[in-house]
């Protein structure tokens, strides 16, 4: 393990001296589109027969992202925008130079990308190059869309109302979209958008992009992305109020039992008031959550709990003023610790942007009583200020108070839990440098001492070198009950290092070495976890790759564990245990009709 360690420091500080690729952010200015207005209706079928369509502006040439990021793409794509009162209308025309059908995987919405052939607009409303909308269309019709956050990330959970249709043609295909203005958030007053487009053509076996992207980014990420012009400032949209009433019924018959027939029922209601353009309130009473998609089923082998990502609507739109404070591993505030175990009851969500620079998020939730559940009041409040070019700083309050008991008052670890924080989030204006610094601490009776939470993380991508760095401290008697906290009471060093070359190769896209180090200490920096990764994988250039991974494990535990969660034989605390595994992993041609995986691993494993 030594050895191979010692040859990858050598490959890296050799090739460390030719890192090149550095990412240029694009000039907006050299890509702008002009939006027009049209008074006359538009018919979303596909077909561009409309009037506004012959006479609107058209994007330029599309930029290759992957497999290499040089040249203009083969598959060409046209694109053009226009409004009306109510909705913005996108007219597109995706190229074909192959002969062939269509590849499309799926068409179920929120499809998988790299699957289906495929067009996504991005749209940065705010012009922050974080936050934003993403409305995207397979060329089999199955719509995909979602929140965008974190300088591009995109969310599919949250779905919107909004129509689109696809023609297709032997030498190309048509997509047309209508989005209702009610269905965004972006600021009145503006008369700019950030705006970039993607086009996913498998037959070509080229993703490319309107203003172009550095191949080691997502095509989503809002640093590079062109300008949507306006002829005139976006108006205010004034008040509009949607309700969704609900009202269900249930009959229960116990016939073995001999039991009378039990009737019952429920009513509620949601409701959500746009404020602004840039800001709304989400109320709730009584909801129900039995139409909510389910989560996917997962089979937990480790010492700690899951995380599953919400998906109830209400707590949707703007979650990422909530769900992105702390790390995956410690987050302060999580919805789904709401409702959990017993039933909400009422609860109201203010969030959006408050001027240009601020985002606010306000929320109180009220659940009831339920078996020996007492009812809890959870509350939250996060303010957030835009700094430098793409970067943010950020207070935060968390507060769960218990209200009464209902019997076992042990369910509970206090009366009241509460955490309050700051947080500094950084992107640099080319996307290469990013990182996060936070400092939390918790307030409520039992034992004094280390109820806080620090952490630094620290990030660095070329298309050739990566490299990152995470360090963080998480306090024995910290305690955010609101929140995701896996496990407490340690200190983690997580360093990673990474090299791609590029050949001048018609077959191979890529490949190159990585190594990641995670490291766990006791507050006395007893170590207790350790794992090094080291892997080279090799991408060619239909996209297939294939992996072959190094691990070298070491654990103690701290607490007795049953790996089997069965109530069975436990192993013991202070136990000790070292693992080495190697594994070679292939992944076939995605762009086929049949595809698959292959892995093998052999090796220990704790």
């Amino acid at each position: 393990m030594r050895s191979a360690l010692l040859v990858l420091l050598v490959i890296l500080s050799t090739g460390f001296q030719a890192v090149s690729g550095q990412s240029i952010p694009v000039n907006r200015d050299n890509y702008r589109l002009q939006i027009i207005r049209t008074e006359n209706p538009i018919t979303v079928d596909g077909v561009l027969d409309e009037k506004i369509w012959s006479h609107a502006e058209k994007t330029g040439n599309f930029h290759r992202i992957l497999p290499i990021d040089t040249g203009y793409a083969q598959a060409q794509t046209e694109v053009m925008v226009a409004y009306d009162e109510v909705n913005i209308y996108m007219g597109i025309i995706c190229h074909d130079t192959m002969p062939g059908k269509r590849p499309a995987e799926s068409l179920r919405r929120d499809f998988s990308f790299g699957k289906n052939d495929n067009f996504i607009a991005f749209i940065d409303t705010y012009n922050d190059q974080t936050n934003g909308f993403a409305f995207g269309i397979s060329a089999a019709g199955a719509q995909w869309d979602g929140l965008q956050a974190n300088g591009g990330a995109v969310s599919l959970d949250w779905d919107c109302k909004w129509r689109s249709a696809v023609q297709n043609y032997p030498e190309y295909w048509v997509a047309e979209f209508s989005i209702p203005f009610r269905s965004i958030r972006y600021r009145e007053g503006d008369s700019e958008w950030g705006i970039n487009f993607s086009r996913l053509d498998l037959k070509t076996n080229e993703k490319s992009s309107w203003a172009p992207v550095p191949r080691q980014f997502a095509s989503a990420t809002l640093a590079y992305t062109g300008t949507l012009a306006w002829d005139k400032p976006l108006p205010s949209s004034g008040v509009r109020v949607s309700l969704i009433p609900y009202v269900s019924g249930q009959a229960t018959h116990q016939k073995e039992a001999g039991e009378d027939i039990d009737f019952g029922g429920g009513a509620g209601l949601d409701a959500k008031v746009i404020l602004s353009t840039s800001m709304n309130l989400d109320v709730t009473i009584n909801p129900d959550y039995s139409q909510v998609e389910v989560d996917q089923q997962r089979t937990n082998l480790d010492r700690f709990e899951l995380y599953f990502p919400e998906k109830r609507k209400f707590f949707l739109e703007n979650s990422d003023l909530f769900a992105s404070l702390g790390t995956e591993s410690v987050r302060p505030f999580f919805s789904r610790r709401i409702g959990l175990d017993a039933p909400v009851r009422a609860g109201a969500r203010l969030s959006g942007n408050a001027g240009e620079n601020w985002r606010v998020g306000l929320m109180n939730m009220q659940t009831g009583v339920k078996d020996t559940i007492s009812a809890s009041n959870f509350s939250v409040a996060v303010l957030q200020r835009k700094i430098l070019s793409r970067s943010n700083v950020g207070l935060f309050i968390t507060n769960k108070q218990v209200m009464g008991t209902a019997g076992d008052s042990s369910y509970h670890s206090y009366l009241y839990n509460r955490v309050a924080g700051a947080e500094f989030n950084f992107a640099s204006a080319d996307n290469n440098w990013t990182g996060k610094t936070f400092y939390h601490q918790s307030f409520n009776p039992g034992p004094e001492g280390n109820r806080f939470t620090t952490a630094a993380v620290i990030k660095y991508e070329t298309q050739q070198f990566s490299a990152g760095w995470n360090q963080a401290y998480v306090g024995g008697n910290y305690l955010a009950e609101m929140g995701f906290v896996r496990r407490k009471g340690y200190h983690q060093t997580n360093p990673a290092i990474g090299y791609k070359f590029y050949p001048m190769s018609e077959r191979i896209a890529n490949h190159g070495p990585e190594i990641t180090v995670d490291l766990f200490f006791e507050p006395d920096f007893s170590l207790t976890d350790r794992e090094i990764e080291l892997s080279y994988s090799l991408t060619w250039m239909d996209r297939s790759s294939i992996a072959l991974d190094l691990e070298e494990g070491y654990v103690r535990l701290l607490e007795p564990f049953d790996p089997t969660n069965t109530g069975g034989e436990m192993i013991p605390a202070g136990s000790e245990f070292n693992w080495t595994e190697v594994a070679l992993t292939y992944q076939s041609n995605q762009r086929q009709l049949f595809t698959y995986q292959l892995s093998g691993a052999t090796g220990n494993l704790f």
